[in-house]
């Protein structure tokens, strides 16, 4: 810029050559006056406060000049190069209310008419060597200024200016790294995140009051307090802002705002092993940021950065031993629950406990199909369930690992957002598969994620034994072959029944000329027919009664609490049902028989009786 260049030469000192215009006697009763505020300016700098920040400074300094020099008012200009003009910063008297003005690239020193009664001298100087500055003195036509005057006085106040800018920006600097020094003995003191987070703003509010700023955190840091924290949004679709610059290089980075005009800075939260933020101050004018304060910003975030990784390392140990800890306690409560329904329902209230679910699935496969545990939550017996669990099985069997997601989009699926999934594997094969949903967005984190992973895989053990256990009882009670009760256990239901009940009744079946079936057609054939004839009467009993395998070709129904009458017709219908639905066509025989408390018969009686009838229908015509 031509008037950058212009003025950037050294400041005119007293004795150098004036334009011939100024070479006039200067007025003696202004440079009375202007001796008087350089011996005033003494007595003031001795008794100068230098804790204030500049603009006050240079207030005090113009009050000073315009009480010696009988002035209306003096104002102190910073020019500001996006803008391309100066902005008032202090004034003699109140606030530097002024409006901006334009460079003047040819002179020095200004005299303007301002208007009225009053003209304006405009000293121009630079405060340093990146700043220009000017100063305004207002005054009365009638009471002029001599020009040489003017000069001398832009002379003095451009050394006074950088002076009192440099006095001030030592103490500031003193200052500031004082803050720096309490900062990160406070932060590197404690292990909490949350203090570091405080301490943080804190500081910054201390070393820069007319400052804003922001934490840009990502989702995985809680939001706590009334702390000025905004979601660092991780998306590769959008555009990479400064903020995403600055976190991903680790790099300080900055831009200019132009609604309004602000300038704004991006320092990351950088530690040793990752970037955990970054800070977002902002300035209230538009301005590039002065390569000292980016160099202390640095070092705070910095420093916030090494405290940051020291706390989350520590609550990183805290969690896992909390994790640790979590893991044995589940494991020894699922041990407790032989029963596989009882452990599902205990490891669905503990993941909605210890992860904030909504709801909680667990899938078994076998035999190339997905089943439903009893236990889950009902969500996932609803056809709701279906889009989630789809999600979930498509990633699963591309090669995706990560079964997880913190938002998905809402009008694919439904009213969850967040989810993770984790299978159920043993001896490096998947037995199954864990889903836990939330509806609130980013309500799972990784470290959720991969703990739920641990959880499922140590739990699968004892859920594996827990269905072995039952698939044992149930081998133990079952046939092999038709699938029916044993006779040991249809024995232990009758006396059970005959306990507690008032009355029940006992089919047994026999299938007529068995042995030349096995003669025809073959043994194989014959146990199809067994089967046929078990299926057939497991079609045509309640869930409460109880069908079994008598023994080689005989089969029994125990009907508890059913009269004679209707126990006698449901053989009758079984009778039926075997001769219409079997192939090759067979027929069964059978004998009923039946008790009731006041006859005070036994198991053995109750048999012997639906035997003996069995017998006689063979003869039967």
């Amino acid at each position: 810029m031509q008037f950058l260049e212009k003025i950037c030469h050294p400041i005119l000192s007293f004795g150098m050559m004036m334009p011939v215009w100024v070479e006039k006697a200067m007025n003696k009763e202004e440079m009375k006056r202007y001796e008087s505020f350089k011996q005033k300016f003494f007595h003031w700098f001795l008794a100068f406060q230098d804790d204030g920040p500049f603009s006050a400074a240079a207030g005090e300094l113009l009050a000073l000049l315009k009480e010696e020099l009988a002035l209306e008012q003096a104002v102190f200009y910073l020019y500001d190069p996006v803008r391309a003009a100066f902005y008032p910063e202090a004034a003699a008297v109140g606030t530097p209310d002024a409006g901006p003005i334009a460079a003047d690239g040819e002179r020095k020193v200004a005299v303007v008419d301002a208007g009225g009664p009053h003209m304006a001298a405009r000293l121009f100087f630079m405060l340093s060597d990146e700043t220009p500055a000017m100063v305004e003195l207002m005054y009365r036509k009638d009471g002029g200024f001599d020009e040489r005057l003017l000069w001398e006085i832009r002379t003095d106040l451009a050394r006074l200016f950088r002076k009192l800018s440099a006095v001030l920006q030592g103490e500031g600097e003193e200052k500031r790294y004082g803050q720096l020094h309490h900062f990160a003995a406070k932060i590197h003191s404690s292990m909490h995140i949350d203090v570091v987070l405080e301490e943080i703003i804190r500081t910054l509010q201390n070393v820069y009051p007319s400052f804003t700023y922001h934490l840009l955190l990502s989702h995985d840091n809680h939001l706590r307090g009334n702390l000025p924290i905004k979601t660092l949004v991780l998306d590769e679709r959008e555009k990479q802002t400064a903020a995403l610059r600055a976190f991903l290089t680790g790099q300080v980075q900055c831009e200019e705002m132009e609604a309004p005009p602000r300038s704004v800075l991006y320092a990351p939260i950088k530690g040793v092993q990752a970037v955990y933020g970054v800070i977002e101050i902002i300035a209230p004018y538009a301005a590039p940021f002065p390569k000292r304060e980016i160099h202390f910003i640095s070092l705070l975030a910095s420093t916030a950065g090494s405290a940051l990784e020291n706390a989350k390392l520590y609550e990183q140990s805290r969690r896992l031993v909390a994790d640790l800890q979590l893991i044995n306690d589940t494991m020894r409560q699922l041990n407790a629950r032989p029963r596989l329904h009882e452990a599902i329902e205990y490891m669905v209230s503990q993941i909605q406990q210890s992860f904030g679910a909504d709801e909680v699935g667990f899938f078994l496969f076998a035999d190339g199909k997905r089943e439903l545990l009893p236990g889950s939550t009902p969500f996932f017996f609803d056809h709701r369930s279906e889009p989630y669990i789809e999600w979930v099985e498509k990633r699963r069997q591309s090669g995706n690992d990560i079964l997880f997601a913190g938002d998905v989009c809402v009008s694919a699926f439904g009213s969850f957002r967040s989810i993770m999934a984790a299978p159920m594997q043993q001896n490096k094969e998947t037995k199954g598969l864990c889903i836990a949903l939330a509806s609130e967005p980013y309500r799972f984190t990784f470290e959720m994620f991969k703990l739920l992973e641990s959880l499922v895989q140590h739990s699968t053990l004892a859920f594996m034994n827990a269905m072995l256990r039952e698939e044992l009882e149930k081998m133990v009670v079952t046939d092999y072959l038709t699938k029916l009760h044993t006779r040991r256990y249809l024995d232990e239901v009758i006396q059970t029944s005959m306990g507690s009940d008032a009355s029940g009744a006992l089919i047994l079946f026999d299938i007529d000329n068995f042995k030349q079936i096995n003669d025809v057609y073959g043994h194989q054939t014959g146990d199809g027919v067994l089967v046929q004839v078990a299926e057939t009467v497991r079609a045509n009993i309640r869930d409460g009664d109880v069908a079994a395998r008598w023994g080689g070709e005989e089969l029994a129904v125990y009907l508890p609490k059913v009269p004679l009458s209707d126990a006698i017709s449901i053989a009758r219908r079984i009778t039926e049902k075997v001769r219409e639905q079997t192939i090759p066509t067979v027929t069964v025989s059978c004998g009923v028989s039946w008790w009731e408390r006041q006859g005070c018969e036994d198991a053995k009686q109750l048999f012997k009786r639906a035997d003996a009838a069995l017998y006689i229908s063979h003869f039967a015509p």
